[in-house]
């Protein structure tokens, strides 16, 4: 018997344990579910604002002095819109897919979800969703059936006008099959938190791709997310040590 008893995550995803291995040896191993179900949902929709509202850019050009000289009491430097009508797909339904489908009701859009269960979203096949999207935002754990899902022929069947998120796993994303339909505007744009590769290989392709929003694994980060982290860690530890373990991924 291994002298590891016990593998305490700080994650909710946990594809970095052999679980199958840790439990033939008798390895606990939890993880920290739904802790960052609410920051990771408001991280998607800052990109998606971003896209729609273009804050950043039209807040450079203010700062460029182009609305001091601008005729006009107001101006735009790109195309604005609406998010309300407009469809979301949600590729994996669980508590962050659920949150991002509440906080888009709240913005009237249309939802659309790949997996899941619950009576006020409509749930259709992953081609249904590619071709019916305007938004397409990734919540699902990196296993060997989405690893690379959002390749070169998930991509083409997306909308022309779609904007790709993925907060949940890089390895998700085929990154070259990615940048490539950014650079050839195969689709809008993309807004990501994960990257294949963190931190980011300076040659991912992505990095200098056309409208591609990247952040630093920063969906997780807020105060109060990594609070409440470190409370559910430590209730684990304890439910464990007293002898009924808690969030156990491997049972």
């Amino acid at each position: 018997k291994p002298e590891l008893e016990y593998v305490g995550l700080q994650s909710t995803g946990y594809n970095v344990v052999d679980c199958e291995s840790a439990k033939k040896l008798g390895i606990t191993v939890c993880n920290i579910p739904s802790y960052s179900t609410n920051a990771v949902a408001q991280l998607v929709f800052s990109f998606i604002l971003q896209f729609t509202n273009k804050v950043s850019l039209h807040s450079e050009a203010v700062h460029n002095g182009e609305w001091c000289s601008c005729p006009d009491f107001c101006f735009w430097k790109a195309p604005l819109a609406e998010l309300a009508g407009k469809t979301i797909g949600i590729i994996g339904f669980g508590a962050i897919g659920q949150k991002v489908a509440k906080l888009a009701e709240a913005f009237d859009m249309n939802v659309l979800a790949y997996k899941g269960e619950l009576k006020t979203v409509k749930f259709v096949t992953l081609d249904e969703l590619l071709k019916e999207s305007d938004i397409i935002t990734c919540h699902c754990p990196l296993t060997n059936e989405t690893k690379g899902m959002i390749n070169e022929e998930t991509i083409t069947k997306m909308k022309k006008s779609a904007i790709f998120i993925n907060t949940s796993r890089g390895p998700v994303v085929d990154e070259k099959a990615l940048a490539n339909a950014l650079n050839n505007e195969m689709i809008q744009g993309a807004g990501l938190d994960v990257l294949s590769v963190e931190p980011a290989d300076k040659d991912n392709p992505l990095l200098n791709a056309k409208n591609c929003y990247i952040t630093p694994h920063i969906a997780w980060a807020a105060k109060e997310t990594r609070a409440r982290l470190l409370g559910i860690l430590e209730d684990n530890l304890k439910a464990y040590i007293d002898g009924h373990a808690q969030n156990v991924v491997n049972k």
